[in-house]
């Protein structure tokens, strides 16, 4: 073997080397297939990647509470990070996103290097494309009548929607998104905000073309105010207020957001050119 030939093969293992251990999170009513795509295109730009599809709350499970995903799936995410010190990648789809956040605030022992959200509704959820999913009869004018109650917290769609024209109601019934979103104090506030600020980087995807998630900007933090006028990210009081970090992560250089236009909802995780543009390049 000549000299040439020898380093040329030491720098590829070095390079396989590398990349950073991958964790995938599929969405709603979905599975770990439908994150095939994003799996093998990791595997295949970034040879040696170990890459962990998670399989578990498929289908119809993936309606069960948001806490219980959390804390059944981030047992297994820590099991994983245990093995790799030096920080695992995790990527989240639609609500995917939201249980991944959820186990990054909630478990110290898990670290991650980048999360990245990609289209997930991480402010809440306010519309009828959504719903139609899974509750085909509600429309959203009305289903807080559902959601904000002991049965409808029993679904973990119910756990993060947010309706501008009840806030009330959300605050006193949700028992997910404003907790890990501090908006409502407890006695876990303060470390869902430090396991955050943990991250080395964390990439919020989304498009105005999403259809799905609502409003779209939700996937970046943005919201509706009372009126159903969004208020973009860095105008919001988890921003302002900087109740989880994300102030902090941004003037780091920590935070990044991405908008993609013309991508639906369904494509985000079944296009390669998302893999190659927008997933790849954070992935160290």
């Amino acid at each position: 073997m000549t000299l040439k030939l020898a380093l040329t093969l030491l720098l590829f293992f070095v390079q396989c080397l590398a990349f950073k251990p991958v964790v995938l999170i599929h969405g709603i009513m979905t599975g770990s297939g439908s994150m095939e795509i994003i799996s093998r295109r990791i595997q295949e730009k970034h040879p040696g990647t170990k890459v962990y599809n998670v399989n578990r709350f498929e289908s119809w499970s993936s309606l069960e509470t948001m806490w219980h995903q959390v804390l059944e799936i981030g047992k297994d995410v820590a099991n994983i990070s245990s093995q790799y010190p030096d920080g695992i990648n995790v990527i989240g789809y639609s609500q995917g996103g939201l249980v991944a956040r959820g186990i990054i605030q909630t478990f110290p022992n898990v670290t991650v290097d980048t999360f990245i959200s990609l289209s997930s509704p991480q402010a809440g959820q306010y519309g009828a494309g959504f719903l139609h999913i899974v509750f085909p009869g509600l429309v959203k004018d009305s289903a807080y009548e559902l959601f904000y109650s002991r049965v409808g917290q029993h679904t973990s769609v119910g756990n993060y929607w947010r309706d501008p024209y009840h806030q009330p109601l959300y605050e006193k019934y949700s028992v997910y998104l404003p907790y890990i979103n501090n908006h409502i104090a407890s006695e876990k506030s303060d470390e869902f905000k430090s396991n955050l600020l943990r991250l080395k980087r964390l990439v919020l995807i989304g498009g105005p073309d999403d259809q799905v998630i609502t409003p779209w900007q939700s996937s970046q933090f943005g919201y509706y105010n009372a009126n159903e006028t969004v208020i973009e990210m860095r105008g919001q009081d988890i921003y302002t207020s900087d109740r989880i970090g994300l102030r902090a992560l941004d003037r780091s250089g920590r935070l990044h957001v991405v908008t993609v236009p013309g991508v639906n909802h369904f494509n985000w995780h079944m296009n390669v050119s998302i893999v190659d543009d927008y997933l790849l390049p954070y992935l160290d």
